[in-house]
């Protein structure tokens, strides 16, 4: 006998809290795989014992996290802190994931129903909806818009006219909603953290346990070899892509290692792979757009085990990955005539300090060792090799450092400059046992974008030493602000290199560098009185200004999930006298109770995007 269901009751309000949905919805039922949830079904006519109705919960779920305080960190937390910086300075700017704002439920999945797979197949995209390997694979590639209707154009140069900086977002929801209101246009422009974030609000709404991770010294082996040239003229300058394209041909490698690299690592299981569970786990997943995967700009999963055993032969996009953390670089001298000269090979340079959020504050998590062993250990080495001879049919050289240098060289900042104030540093060369009586040094500074490549040369010095053996030669560098600060407002960082030749031994040639990224002045934020649920709330902003001059074009940005129900909350001040003190007071009535973040974006003609953020605690 069939039984007609009259109306079906969803108990939206108790499941999606027994299934810590409601922050998404009270509207709509929001389940998770392989826990029970509520229905009260309505008949037509009474339910008799011999009818039957049959449900199916699906139990083996690939993306269970068991420690419950990592399932609040990687898919509850809506607010987190992506790393950012040099391998040697690194530091942190907040992140708004926002993955339970109501409208995520219609973003996330309008982006699964315009992705091209699902166009050329409607019923096997939706079939394989259950499967976190397919899903991971589908959101990385629509997160960039190359080659679909995907959610964020990238964009890395200086003129950004006709959209948003890259360092201006403060988190992902502005974004999102900007998209599916523009009826799934890109939105200009992002660069890897700005797409990263977003892929991370994606995953952590679909359920998918999911993390920001920083490579510091990132590689972008573009040619599948392992290996990273880098070219330096007689003055310590980087080529450009088109020079070195020209000098090298399909060798060159088109980017440098940049100062950092930003991805997502989904949890799930790899019974693609094999049978005994070994990948299961982390997996890189890379939306910012660099190589294509299986005719896709997208990256992953990529198991993290896959990278530390160097298993370059599995899917998917592990030599990729690999080479990004653990490629060996090689370092040229150009003459003019473009003749090259091999200076070192740099086996420990890529893949420094891999950070994430700790579970549980904003600290830094080292997870370095979760993709690598230890740089210049015989296992590190070893797995290398392994990696290199399953990704190329060639016997390629396994590069190793040159025969020791006669003279150590090194620049040291001498103490952390601010933005608006001047670099000083310090170049120590020391011969260990040679006298040279005619050491020509060249030193050069220039801004850099993120991913590596030169922007602007803004300084460049000769000297002319006699080192002793044993004796120390030092060199003052001071690069002032009137120098590097208007360079430095579509850049990174600053990177400073000496080059060094022996004049009477032309084949001795020495290189160091170091990367600069002065620190932001401060915008401090409190809350005056209490944080209350529906009830107003007062915050104060506090920016003073470092330079002895007026600041023009001033504007203040300020977003906050749960507090401001406007995406965000701006207030142009036009000018800053010279050291003047802006205040400003911002009420708002708080939506969400818990622990809220908010984030300031400051920005001025001498400085871009400085960041403040500030923790409130939203009583009920």
């Amino acid at each position: 006998m069939t039984t007609v269901i009259k109306n079906v009751d969803f108990h939206c309000q108790t499941n999606n809290v027994a299934h810590r949905t409601i922050e998404i919805s009270t509207k709509q039922l929001i389940v998770r795989r392989g826990q029970s949830f509520l229905l009260t079904l309505e008949m037509m006519q009474p339910f008799e014992v011999y009818d039957t109705l049959v449900f199916t919960v699906e139990t083996d779920d690939w993306v269970y996290l068991p420690d419950e305080r990592e399932r609040q960190e990687y898919v509850m937390n809506e607010q987190g802190v992506i790393f950012v910086g040099t391998a040697h300075d690194i530091s942190h700017v907040a992140w708004d994931f926002g993955q339970f704002e109501e409208e995520m439920v219609d973003i996330c999945l309008t982006m699964l129903d315009i992705n091209p797979k699902y166009l050329r197949d409607p019923a096997d995209d939706v079939s394989a909806r259950c499967n976190p390997i397919y899903v991971s694979r589908v959101v990385s590639a629509m997160i960039n818009c190359n080659g679909d209707r995907g959610v964020l154009e990238g964009r890395w140069h200086d003129d950004y006219s006709d959209g948003v900086r890259p360092t201006q977002w403060m988190g992902s929801v502005d974004i999102l909603q900007q998209w599916y209101k523009k009826n799934c246009h890109p939105v200009k422009y992002g660069q890897c953290w700005v797409f990263a974030g977003i892929m991370c609000s994606v995953m952590r709404f679909l359920g998918i346990p999911c993390r920001v991770v920083t490579n510091f010294k990132s590689a972008h082996d573009s040619n599948k070899s392992l290996t990273i040239d880098v070219f330096y003229d007689l003055y310590g300058r980087q080529g450009n892509k088109a020079k070195e394209s020209i000098w090298f041909g399909k060798h060159i490698f088109c980017m440098s290692c940049r100062n950092f690299h930003v991805w997502v690592e989904g949890w799930m299981k790899r019974p693609d792979l094999q049978k005994d569970n070994s990948y299961d786990g982390w997996q890189v997943l890379d939306p910012t757009p660099q190589e294509k995967s299986e005719g896709e700009y997208c990256c992953g999963p990529t198991p993290v085990i896959a990278i530390l055993k160097g298993d370059t032969n599995l899917k998917y996009d592990v030599p990729f990955v690999f080479a990004e953390v653990n490629a060996d670089i090689v370092k040229w001298m150009v003459s003019a005539d473009g003749s090259r000269r091999k200076i070192q090979s740099d086996t420990t340079t890529v893949g420094q300090n891999i950070s994430t959020k700790a579970v549980g504050s904003n600290m830094r998590n080292d997870i370095t060792n979760s993709y690598k062993h230890r740089e210049g250990s015989s296992k590190e080495r070893k797995v290398f090799k392994h990696a290199n001879s399953l990704n190329s049919e060639d016997d390629q050289e396994c590069h190793r450092p040159v025969e020791p240098l006669k003279v150590e060289m090194k620049i040291k900042e001498e103490t952390k400059a601010m933005k608006g104030q001047d670099i000083k540093l310090k170049l120590r060369l020391h011969s260990k046992d040679h006298i040279i009586r005619t050491m020509l040094i060249h030193i050069n500074a220039k801004t850099m974008r993120y991913n590596g490549i030169p922007a602007c040369n803004i300084q460049n010095i000769e000297h002319e030493k006699v080192l002793l053996p044993g004796k120390d030669v030092t060199l003052p560098i001071q690069i002032p602000f009137s120098v590097y600060g208007k360079n430095l407002l579509s850049c990174d960082s600053i990177e400073v290199s000496a080059v060094a030749i022996d004049k009477n031994k032309q084949d001795d040639i020495y290189e160091t560098e170091i990367s600069l990224v002065p620190r932001d002045p401060l915008i401090s934020m409190k809350v005056l009185g209490q944080a209350l649920l529906d009830r107003t709330m007062v915050m104060e902003l506090e920016f003073i200004n470092p330079r002895n001059e007026t600041l023009r074009n001033c504007s203040l940005s300020v977003i906050g999930h749960g507090l401001f129900k406007s995406n965000c909350i701006e207030s142009n001040i036009r000018e800053l006298p010279p050291n003047a003190t802006l205040k400003l007071q911002i009420r708002t009535i708080p939506y969400k109770a818990g622990l809220k973040t908010v984030v300031a974006d400051f920005d001025c003609h001498l400085f871009r995007d400085i960041k403040g953020t500030c923790t409130v605690d939203v009583k009920p």
